[in-house]
């Protein structure tokens, strides 16, 4: 995947039946990405995106060959207005009366405030899983203050595609949507350039972002510690690059696992002890 060249300008398909729909702008430093579950004639959207992004996300979803009302669910894995911020734009065109949304009941009070037209149902009360009518199943894992007290990641059991939400989400001033990271990054200590591209270091973006936004080191190395002991076939974040290979999640998770001042302490500290 490194190596291929894709058209971002189109939808990607990351995983069977699993796309990357999301909106790329290379002079951003900050990308957001949603991403369409196909599943026979039903279809789930995971973190849909903001409400400037949303045109370009829906015709990323039809390009696919999807029709907008065969979307049964939308999930969002906190409430962040770059997740949530087209919610009515969605409902509006997706138009179906078996539409429902799908979050942490401490997401769900604020998700109201983009919209009340939709139910909402609680990941807790589903028995932390959504079945599709298949039988394929995704399913929740509780990552609380990563970053929001209502934070969750989802796993697709078919393709092994752990959906990550902000966790190894990274700011980026060069960016690909399939990371270069590899097991050479897991001893680099550069923080500028990468010795080997050339180019902004990623690993760099990845912990910036994680000293910025999660709040505890704690609450970073409860979710690390649950992620690493699943079988996962792709690391797909909301923000940043998807980690492909076993080197990638390797580095990326030793990386992060190696940070000891995050979120408050950081701020107070100003660098990491």
């Amino acid at each position: 995947m490194g190596r291929k060249e894709f058209d971002l300008n189109d939808y990607i398909e990351i995983a069977e039946g699993v796309f990357w729909v999301g909106f790329a702008d290379m002079n951003a430093g900050f990308h957001c990405n949603p991403y369409l579950i196909v599943d026979d004639n039903e279809a789930v959207l995971i973190d849909s995106g903001s409400r400037n992004d949303f045109s370009t996300v829906m015709l990323k979803v039809m390009r696919t060959g999807t029709n907008p009302k065969i979307i049964k669910r939308l999930i969002y894995q906190h409430y962040d207005p770059d997740l949530c911020g087209n919610i009515p734009h969605m409902e509006a065109i997706i138009d179906n009366k078996d539409l429902k949304l799908i979050s942490h009941r401490n997401n769900n009070f604020f998700i109201n405030y983009y919209s009340t037209g939709s139910p909402k149902e609680c990941i807790e009360e589903m028995g932390l899983f959504y079945e599709f009518s298949s039988g394929r199943r995704l399913e929740f894992v509780l990552t609380p203050y990563c970053h929001a007290p209502g934070s969750f990641v989802t796993y697709d059991t078919k393709t092994k595609v752990l959906f990550s939400s902000d966790i190894f989400g990274s700011y980026d001033s060069y960016w690909e949507l399939f990371t270069q990271i590899n097991e050479e990054c897991l001893h680099c200590l550069s923080t500028t350039d990468c010795s080997v591209t050339g180019r902004k270091c990623h690993m760099v973006g990845v912990l910036d972002f994680h000293r910025h936004i999660m709040p505890s080191v704690k609450a970073l190395h409860y979710a690390l510690g649950l992620i690493e002991k699943m079988d996962i076939s792709l690391i797909a974040p909301q923000h940043g690059s998807v980690f492909y290979t076993a080197d990638s999640k390797r580095a990326v998770i030793e990386r992060l696992k190696s940070l000891t001042c995050i979120g408050i302490d950081h701020y107070l500290e100003g660098r990491d002890v």
